[in-house]
């Protein structure tokens, strides 16, 4: 058995630590486990650095769509302290201008006291289609919206639109890494990941069967399996 290596959950925009809550029990023989706060920064670097003043020495570091970028993020500010890293329906990616000029439109929303009907507009997107419409899914992302808060979530997209283009960085990755995504994430597709695999000398893919973006939520099981194997993995 590996020695015990603390785990740094990051989620993704608009979520909260409800987003790992089937992976903490299931990932905590492994080691300690923490959620990021991702809410305070407006800018992905100050996120990144702020995570890293409070993590341990060295530790595993998983993130889930924007916590992806900010894993990006944080490998090139601390890559010597980050022993495994796993990027969940993510992309190594900046935003094109068509989806810039979408989150300015969901921050005039925010802004104007209509988050909730930014999460209505994302729930089909985040949720694959047999789960769309599954009320604690539903649920559990109207809960973690209003977590996050539409002043939080404001300063989320525009840290994800200050983002640098990760596709450089991949081939210095040397830690173990796993890149997992959902057959049905519509958001960061399966493309997008093979690339970020296809990046990285030695990563595992691992695509998810009926599943979209939340892949934490909707397939647990089958995440934790594999979040376990990669964290367990020599």
């Amino acid at each position: 058995m590996t020695q015990s290596l603390p785990l740094v959950l990051v989620p993704g925009l608009l979520c909260s630590a409800r987003l790992y809550a089937p992976q903490i029990a299931a990932l905590w023989p492994h080691g300690q486990v923490a959620v990021a706060d991702h809410r305070r920064d407006a800018d992905m670097a100050a996120i990144a650095r702020r995570i890293l003043a409070d993590a341990p020495p060295r530790f595993a570091l998983a993130g889930l769509s924007m916590g992806g970028y900010i894993a990006f993020a944080m490998m090139r500010l601390a890559p010597e302290r980050i022993a495994r890293l796993a990027l969940l329906d993510t992309s190594a990616r900046p935003d094109s201008p068509e989806q810039k000029a979408g989150r300015e439109k969901f921050i005039a929303m925010a802004e104007a006291g209509r988050l909730m009907d930014v999460v209505e507009t994302l729930t089909p997107k985040f949720l694959h289609r047999e789960h769309a419409h599954d009320p604690a899914l539903v649920e559990t992302v109207r809960a973690m919206a209003q977590e996050t808060g539409a002043q939080a979530f404001v300063r989320q997209q525009k840290a994800i639109m200050s983002r640098a283009d990760s596709r450089l960085l991949l081939t210095a990755i040397r830690c173990p890494t796993l890149v997992l995504v959902g057959d049905g994430d519509e958001l960061t597709p399966p493309e997008l990941a093979k690339e970020i695999a296809g990046g990285i000398d030695g990563a595992k893919l691992a695509v998810v069967p009926a599943c979209g973006h939340l892949s934490t939520l909707e397939q647990p099981e089958a995440v934790n399996a594999l979040l376990g194997d990669w964290l367990a993995a020599p």
